[in-house]
């Protein structure tokens, strides 16, 4: 074995976060701050596959801890789907369902708000994609009746229709939430199943694959759900359950699109320690898009700062041009990484070194006080010269 040197094995040695303290906008990280029980569980279940101690071979059957009823009844009920399986993310998931029912070559239709992880899925499953588009600057609203329209041009292209539609719910940019139900509605016209990625939306915010009508829902814990992750959620219709989760022939009590198992460790113990009180804040959801609403109000009453995307918002995810800290950034001896540098000494991140044209952030979970002084430091750094 090669000697390592000194100094890499000290910077392993001292992993500490010197972040706890700050106000984090981040948000892909707001949805995934963890619980004081989870940050208590993670004592306890840190050692390695320490879930699996009572493992007969099929992780969600273990009943100590419950993985067994939280999968099978207590997830299922969350997101009104028939089954579901926890996997190692939203886009394992995606992969998971296209891999499943989707042939190689056919071609699926995906709104232009996908996530990039829906496009890489996609070529890995050697799959077409066509994109139903959006209405560009500055809503970015996807025209959810044009995906009759894309659904007739693949048929009229190919001779067949596409094996899958997937609506992003709400998008990971600009926060906006399209009418999944009316794609739903027209993929059924269609007989085009349909896959809701609600990687922003399951652990925030009320959500029913049975209300939408669709087949497939996606979530993501270390995102939404207060996990430490990485870790997913796939919610299935009963008529598809066979084909996602379908068992192997040479080892009949593990699903072949799992690879055998799902998430083991941290990310499962954090999202079952955290569930009772993501069950209760997904109830408060009103209370936070209003809390969202009123802070793009004050933000824009910043001179050079608006919101791109629908209005009035109805997410907690919002994306932000803001043309004054562009414009200082142009003259600030700090350059264009003066605005993070500004954030941070007045104990804010989030916002990502180097950007200040535009960018996205998220309110969940703040109250209003520490809105407040949000809108407050964006002001005093709007003032500089």
């Amino acid at each position: 074995m090669a000697e390592i040197r000194k100094r890499e094995l000290d910077k392993l040695r001292d992993m500490r976060r010197e972040y706890v303290k700050y106000l984090n906008l981040n948000p892909i990280q707001r949805g995934g701050i963890l619980t004081p029980e989870a940050r208590k569980a993670v004592e306890e279940w840190a050692d390695g596959y320490s879930v699996c101690d009572f493992c007969d071979g099929v992780l969600e059957s273990i009943k100590k801890p419950p993985i067994d009823e939280f999968i099978h009844e207590t997830l299922p009920r969350f997101v009104e789907a028939d089954e579901v399986r926890l996997t190692h993310g939203a886009r394992e998931a995606k992969f998971m369902v296209m891999h499943a029912i989707c042939e190689p070559g056919s071609t699926i239709v995906v709104d232009s708000n996908a996530h990039y992880s829906t496009h890489v899925a996609a070529e890995r499953n050697k799959l077409h994609v066509v994109e139903v588009e959006n209405n560009s600057y500055p809503e970015y609203r996807v025209n959810v009746e044009a995906y009759a329209d894309r659904i007739d041009e693949v048929n009229k292209k190919t001779g067949k229709l596409p094996s899958l539609a997937l609506i992003t719910f709400p998008d990971g940019n600009y926060g906006n939430l399209p009418d999944a139900k009316r794609v739903a509605d027209i993929c059924s016209e269609y007989n085009v199943p349909l896959l809701v990625n609600a990687a922003y939306a399951i652990g925030r915010m009320p959500v029913s694959l049975r209300d939408l009508g669709a087949d497939f829902i996606v979530g993501s814990g270390h995102k939404s759900m207060a996990s430490s992750g990485p870790i997913g959620l796939l919610g299935v219709r009963k008529s598809w359950s066979d084909s996602v989760f379908r068992k192997s022939m040479e080892y009949r009590n593990k699903d072949v699109e799992m690879l055998g198992c799902g998430p083991r460790g941290l990310p499962l113990i954090t999202l079952m320690a955290s569930f009772p009180a993501v069950y209760e804040r997904v109830q408060r959801w009103d209370m936070e898009v209003k809390n969202a609403r009123f802070f793009i109000k004050r933000i824009e009453d910043i001179n050079g700062i608006q919101q791109l995307g629908i209005k009035p918002t109805e997410h907690d995810l919002n994306f932000l041009e803001t043309n004054v800290f562009y414009a200082i950034s142009k003259k600030h001896r700090n350059g264009r990484f003066f605005l993070y540098r500004e954030l941070k000494k007045r104990d804010i991140i989030g916002v990502k070194p180097g950007l200040t044209k535009n960018f996205k952030l998220s309110t969940y979970g703040f109250n209003k006080d520490e809105l407040k002084r949000i809108i407050d430091a964006f002001k005093e750094i709007a003032m500089l010269k």
